[in-house]
């Protein structure tokens, strides 16, 4: 994905070429100069750029020598010699790749990119989640602080989830933090779910999923509503939901999947048009990426916490050394052995 130059007017030009599709010609002669001088000082500095599929186009497709979804690009980071590491996503998605690499140097080009999802469950809450129900295996969403996935028995991605749950001993599982990726789970692996704060009665050896109330803030605002309009207007159009959707949005459209299954779909599809219920820019990376692709472009949906990354933060990223990410050794231990276990499933 890294743009190579000896200009900032050949950056420009392999810019244009690339992506006039879905970036204003204005906007790639402005950011094509940051472009140049990123690409330039990695090169010096020996830095990795990882970007992911979520990052607006101008960035994703001229500066990341790694593209993809979170687990993927912490994965990449564990694999390559280079001892600094930019990560352009959130924090979270920062910390994994620091507990896979706590020798390394990672940078997250933002002051603060959260996640509502992540930010949705703390460390004390997964604690109290075991004493409530004690003996119950820990499935944490990937989407998590490091200190929640200390917590943990073992992560899971939205693309690995039920394969995850399926795997472990017994009826009961605890699946936190997010609500409908859970319902999705819960329905595809014949569990029933509730939560803490439910008066619900369980039958005995009745297989449940305990989940917990958090959500993606890009996510839940899709509707089934959404989906209805999409087939009226372009009734040939092929609807892919991520499986942080709402589950009676995911059951209604055509396909779901994580981020990165999502693009091996579209890649390989044969269908006239796709509309992408996610975040808006990777239907635009995708579109800059497959030329003979129409990807309906009804979202307008953008991640808050995703658009704080700029070429401009990663520019002084890697200028000034900031954000550098830190995790407490023990919290590194404990994290990657729950992805260990994952990793050893996926």
């Amino acid at each position: 994905m890294v743009i190579e130059a000896a200009s900032v007017e050949e950056t420009y030009q392999l810019m244009q070429t690339k992506l006039h599709n879905v970036v204003p010609d204005v906007e790639l002669r402005i950011k094509a100069e940051l472009v140049y001088e990123i690409n330039k000082l990695k090169r010096e500095r020996g830095a990795i750029i990882l970007g992911h599929n979520y990052m607006e186009p101008a960035l994703f497709h001229t500066v990341c020598d790694f593209v993809g979804d979170s687990l993927e690009l912490s994965r990449k980071a564990a694999q390559v010699e280079n001892d600094l590491l930019i990560f352009c996503g959130v924090e979270f998605m920062a910390e994994t790749a620091k507990v896979l690499s706590p020798n390394k140097t990672v940078l997250l080009p933002a002051r603060h990119a959260g996640c509502s999802l992540a930010s949705s469950i703390t460390a004390d809450d997964v604690r109290k989640l075991k004493e409530k129900y004690p003996g119950v295996p820990v499935v944490t969403y990937i989407n998590t602080y490091a200190d929640v996935k200390a917590e943990t028995d073992v992560c899971c991605t939205s693309g690995n989830a039920a394969k995850v749950v399926q795997s472990l001993p017994g009826d009961s599982v605890i699946f936190i933090p997010d609500e409908y990726l859970a319902g999705n789970v819960a329905q595809e692996t014949g569990k029933k779910l509730i939560f803490p704060e439910s008066s619900s009665k369980v039958a005995d050896h009745e297989p449940i999923m305990i989940g917990w109330r958090g959500r993606c803030e890009v996510h839940e605002q899709f509707t089934v509503e959404d989906v209805k309009n999409i087939r009226k207007q372009f009734p040939e159009a092929v609807v892919l939901a991520h499986p942080e959707c709402p589950p009676e949005v995911v059951s209604v459209s055509d396909y779901s999947g994580s981020t990165s299954k999502m693009i091996q779909y579209v890649t390989e599809s044969k269908a006239p048009q796709y509309v992408l219920l996610t975040e808006c820019s990777m239907a635009d990376n995708i579109a800059a990426e497959q030329h003979d692709k129409e990807m309906v472009r009804l979202c307008s949906i953008r991640c808050p916490h995703m658009n704080q990354i700029t070429l401009q933060d990663v520019l002084h990223a890697l200028r000034h050394n900031e954000k550098q990410i830190e995790v407490p050794e023990e919290i590194i231990v404990k994290a990657r052995l729950s992805l260990e276990r994952m990793l050893a499933i996926h």
